[in-house]
């Protein structure tokens, strides 16, 4: 039988879906090349953004046309030729049912509302109902018809997040948020922080050491906010797993951690990571804001001085560390004054990259009552200038490392030149170089030779 993942959103989505599809395998199922031709079909939403969920919701209708195709319905009023594959499939297999499964934050968000308004989804899993997929599967293979999912209020981390054949994977250690910010949605749909155990997180270390993993990214909506049930602090784990690693003698040389909140980035933490070379000197740290007043309406933890002196203390600890931030603009209320005060944040701290969107209200959030919200096509104006702001810095940043030999973890082949591999450095920054793909999932040394856009151009030592 056969699979299709859609996944959206973050990187803990990625992570989620992974960790289903390792069920999937270890049950002999094999990945279907088009979605339209696989017996089941999961859909792993997100619920950030509105745009997101309306992306979705398109695919729900899609996903109506080829059910009844599949099942020999030609008189569907979705143009055959958007159906070619299924057409395909009907004509070669006969009616086979095709079992449509959404999962993640919109699914968790509407829960029995999205069924009753989308009779083509077979199963909605919440956030908290993952542990009843090996059910699903099971009556997916018997042929048995869809049963309703409790939605349980305990979060259960996955055994592995691995993606078969992967040398750089994610490892969730922490979920939901407490933090409550006025305009997001994820404690809503994630719930409340969860950690995950030490002893979990070392023993998913160790599975992913025998599959020759290079590179892991410990996972969580406020990652640095970790807390387990003995008491270990995200420094303290931190510490735990570079001493694994190197006591094991692991094949893991790299760890990353998204995302963090500057709130709870201590000096503690810094030291951890100044003592440790395995910890990636590139840092996702969410800014949202640079002005004080916005930032307290957004329910922020610290301010914008905070921010700047973390930023000042990061690159005094560690040398050559970047910086990367999420940017809102348009946050209800937010005077024109106030927006500059954004491009002066990014003017003092100089980050190398950054996710910058406007504000876009979330039903079910206290920004979404209120009052002042700012016209879409003045925050579109406000968004802009970030943006052209953001393009000039990163130029400026990346430029200063031309010269530079850095390490590199080779990745994939460029699509545009299969002579050439893409890499990425300890900063996740991009680079390519002429290389054998013999080398991809391997460390090389590259001197930076040139920077294209937001690549870097190098060659190998």
């Amino acid at each position: 039988m056969k699979y299709f993942f859609e996944t959206y959103g973050c990187e803990m989505n990625i992570a989620e879906s992974a960790s289903v599809e390792q069920l999937l395998i270890s049950r002999s199922w094999e990945k279907a090349e088009h979605p339209e031709e696989a017996n089941l079909v999961i859909i792993n939403t997100c619920s950030v953004r509105g745009s997101a969920e309306q992306r979705i919701l398109g695919r729900l209708g899609y996903f109506e046309g080829v059910k009844k195709i599949r099942m020999g319905d030609m008189n569907s009023k979705i143009r055959l030729e958007d159906m070619k594959y299924a057409a395909e499939f009907y004509k070669e297999n006969g009616a086979v049912p095709l079992t449509l499964v959404v999962m993640g934050c919109m699914a968790q968000r509407l829960l029995d509302d999205l069924k009753k308004q989308y009779p083509v989804v077979d199963y909605v899993v919440g956030t908290f109902g993952k542990y009843k997929f090996g059910e699903i599967i099971q009556a997916v293979e018997n042929g048995n018809k869809p049963f309703k999912i409790k939605d349980e209020e305990t979060y259960t981390f996955a055994q592995y997040s691995y993606e078969q054949g992967a040398f750089s994977t994610f490892v969730p250690i922490m979920h939901g948020c407490n933090n409550f910010c006025t305009y997001c949605i994820v404690p809503y749909v994630r719930g409340r922080e969860v950690s995950r155990r030490v002893d979990q997180i070392l023993a998913e270390i160790d599975f992913l050491t025998k599959a020759n993993v290079k590179e892991i990214t410990l996972l969580g909506q406020n990652v640095n906010a970790y807390k387990g049930e003995d008491g270990t602090t995200f420094p303290q784990l931190l510490e735990k797993i570079c001493r694994h690693i190197d006591e094991t003698k692991s094949s893991i040389k790299w760890v990353r951690f998204e995302s963090s909140n500057p709130n709870d980035f201590s000096d503690e933490l810094i030291e951890v990571i100044k003592n440790n070379p395995h910890v990636c000197r590139g840092f996702h740290i969410a800014a949202q804001h640079g002005n004080n007043e916005i930032l307290k309406r957004m329910n922020r933890k610290n301010t914008r001085e905070e921010f700047i002196t973390l930023a000042k203390k990061l690159r005094s600890a560690l040398p050559g560390v970047q910086l990367i931030t999420d940017l809102m603009v348009g946050f209800p209320g937010e005077s024109e004054e106030q927006f500059m005060d954004i491009l002066s944040l990014m003017e003092e701290v100089k980050f190398e990259s950054s996710f910058m969107y406007f504000y876009n209200p979330r039903e079910g959030t206290p920004a979404a009552k209120f009052e002042n919200q700012i016209p879409v096509e003045e925050k579109k104006a406000r968004l802009q200038k970030v943006i052209d702001l953001q393009s000039k810095h990163t130029t400026e940043v990346m430029s200063k490392r031309i010269g530079e030999t850095i390490e590199v973890l080779c990745d994939i082949v460029s699509r545009h030149d299969e002579s050439e591999l893409l890499g990425k450095t300890e900063q996740n920054e991009r680079v390519a170089f002429k290389a054998d793909k013999k080398l991809i999932g391997t460390f090389v040394k590259v001197k930076i030779i040139s920077l294209q856009g937001n690549t870097f151009r190098g060659e190998i030592i």
